[in-house]
This record gives C-alpha cells, sequence and structure tokens, in this order.
C-alpha cells in the first residue's frame, strides 16, 4: 500500500485547518479493467468515503466545517493552494489523491482544461458545507473539533493513512 506524504497547515487566522495532516497520494492507477474514475470511486465506496460528485475545486479559498473530505484526481492536472492564503502551493494530476481534513483550506490556482476529480465524505459526514475565508468562528472551530476521525482511510482503509496518521 502507498504511503501518503503528510502536510500540516496552522490556523492562519482566516482558514482554521487542523491538528490532523492532509493526506496526499500520489500515483494511483487504474485497475481490474476499470477507468481510473471508477477505480478511485470504488476504492472509496469499498473504505466507506461515498463519493458525492464530480468536478473540480473551487477557485476561492475554502474549507469544510461538517465534513472530511477526500479528492482524487481522475484527469489532467492543477496548482491547489492548500492551507488559506499563505498556504502551500501543490501540483496534482491524474492519480493523486487529496484527504483534506475539517477546516483545511483549499483553493484551485490553475488546471489543465481536462482537469477533473470525485469528491466523497466519510459515511455520516455527508452532509458538507462551505466555509470562506473570515468564517474562522468559535463556532465553526468547535464544529471541527466534534467532528468524529472515520475509522476508515479512503485509500488505505484500516492500513495506514486516516488509520494511523490522525492520532
Amino acid at each position: 500500500m502507498k504511503k501518503p506524504q503528510t502536510l500540516f497547515f496552522q490556523d492562519d487566522g482566516d482558514i482554521p485547518n487542523s491538528g490532523y495532516p492532509t493526506l496526499l497520494y500520489r500515483g494511483m492507477t487504474a485497475e481490474n479493467g476499470q477507468s481510473l474514475v471508477e477505480t478511485l470511486e470504488a476504492l472509496f465506496e469499498h473504505n466507506d468515503w461515498p463519493v458525492q460528485w464530480r468536478g473540480g475545486v473551487f477557485d476561492y479559498h475554502h474549507f469544510h466545517s461538517t465534513a472530511h473530505e477526500v479528492l482524487g484526481v481522475h484527469d489532467g492536472a492543477a496548482t491547489l493552494r492548500l492551507g488559506g492564503e499563505q498556504g502551500e502551493d501543490i501540483e496534482v494530476s491524474a492519480g493523486d489523491v487529496i484527504v483534506l481534513p475539517a477546516g483545511t483550506g483549499h483553493c484551485r490556482i490553475s488546471a489543465s482544461n481536462d482537469f477533473a476529480l470525485t469528491a466523497g465524505y466519510p459515511r455520516g459526514q455527508g452532509d458538507w458545507d462551505i466555509c470562506r475565508s473570515g468564517d474562522n468562528t468559535p463556532a465553526v472551530r468547535e464544529r471541527i473539533e466534534l467532528l468524529s476521525r472515520p475509522a476508515l482511510d479512503p485509500v488505505a482503509g484500516d492500513a495506514g493513512g486516516v488509520a494511523s496518521d490522525w492520532v
């Protein structure tokens, strides 16, 4: 099983980010005669992170306070800024998976015309919200703190990622 890269982002006053690391898996490939998007969606579903939509990433800084999120890039490439305006630019391309703990800022800086991803949330956290820079209030931070840690990682299941790095 691939081991993810871990990225940590501090509360910057506008975006709360998380004490849990953002997880970045690189180079996932299609399996069993499926397309990459079908492979990623089957993996996420199998690990209790049901897929809710396909698309891209907003071009403004935002985060979720009611759900953790997994983004699986299945086409194209993009530069995403994680962690808020002062965060880190990350290059992603088809086969990359990002696991964003609730509160982690993310924004599309640029993308190829064919950039597309699939997104899921842990079972029971499907009612996700969209918070923007400046929504970093005590009530929002409390919602994030009360959110349960998923039992399974969307890629590694119980063999790593969320299961071992989110402690």
